[in-house]
């Protein structure tokens, strides 16, 4: 699986995969242009969208309705490194279930892709390529 991202002046980039392009920008106060979310919010929002997809297949395996389902996400950064330090999101679905499904829903949430990603961490490697050289950093 491959994605680009390219820059497009200033602090904006543009994450492109397959058909999709999503743009990456910052708040006019951190020098951008503020025309996308920030990387840090696109990151929670992959959360929060991974977790909404799986909790959408199981209500619709379920038959639970989730017309007008919602994710509400917060998060705060941390330091040593910057990074995000805590994500909170709440799950705002509007048709009643029962204490067994809220707590399969639940665990199907936690279950996510990213939510994995994030709780057994990626190896990450970044490598640098100047001209047709390419070294490994």
């Amino acid at each position: 699986m491959q994605l680009t991202v390219t820059h497009q002046g200033g602090v904006r980039f543009d994450v492109t995969s397959g058909r999709h392009t999503v743009i990456t920008d910052q708040p006019i106060e951190d020098g951008g242009a503020d025309a996308g979310m920030s990387p840090v919010e696109l990151f929670v929002g992959s959360l929060a969208g991974c977790v909404g997809y799986f909790v959408a297949k199981f209500c619709a395996r379920h038959r639970i309705p989730i017309d007008g389902f919602a994710i509400d996400a917060e998060w705060s950064m941390a330091e040593q490194p910057h990074r995000v330090g805590a994500v909170a999101l709440r799950l705002r679905l509007p048709a009643e279930v029962t204490v067994e499904q809220r707590e399969r829903l639940l665990k199907v949430a936690r279950g996510c892709t990213v939510h994995h990603s994030l709780v057994v961490p990626p190896e990450v490697a970044i490598t640098l390529q100047v001209g047709q050289r390419q070294s490994v950093t």
